[in-house]
């Protein structure tokens, strides 16, 4: 796949663990800041700010067996590349969008590199956390 500079791509952006689906998408921060100020997105998680690199993660979360949308989790991430040292956690918000529950926040990705994207999932009710990798080429 092509994708355009500056845009990270997640790999086939699908994983299933533990009875659950798990989507990620990836889009660049500047199309968040593109929205006007009384758009929702535009502020969500305390707005996209202006860094360099930034990048807008969002999971979707799904009962497999079932195809419902887990609209009741707890959802963060660890993000790291393989070239750079260290790690970033965000915490993924709930988001309302067209009336379903998607989670996202925004990270930096500060240069071309293969980064390794871990979805941790805590859902109430269940004994542990659900945990699942990507992989996301970034391309400046």
């Amino acid at each position: 796949m092509m994708f355009a500079l500056g845009v990270a791509s997640a790999d086939d952006g699908y994983r299933s663990a533990d009875g659950l689906a798990v989507y990620l998408g990836i889009v660049p921060a500047s199309v968040v800041r593109g929205h006007p100020i009384s758009h929702a997105e535009s502020t969500m998680h305390g707005s996209a700010g202006t860094a360099r690199h930034q990048q807008h993660i969002v999971v979707a979360v799904f009962n497999a067996q079932s195809g419902a949308r887990v609209e009741n989790a707890q959802v963060s991430a660890r993000v790291g590349g393989l070239g750079h040292v260290g790690e970033q956690s965000v915490q993924l918000d709930p988001m309302k969008i067209a009336n379903t529950i998607t989670y996202g926040g925004f990270v930096t990705l500060p240069g071309n590199d293969r980064y390794k994207i871990v979805v941790v999932i805590t859902i109430p009710g269940r004994s542990r956390p659900v945990s699942v990798t990507f992989s996301s080429d970034q391309v400046q």
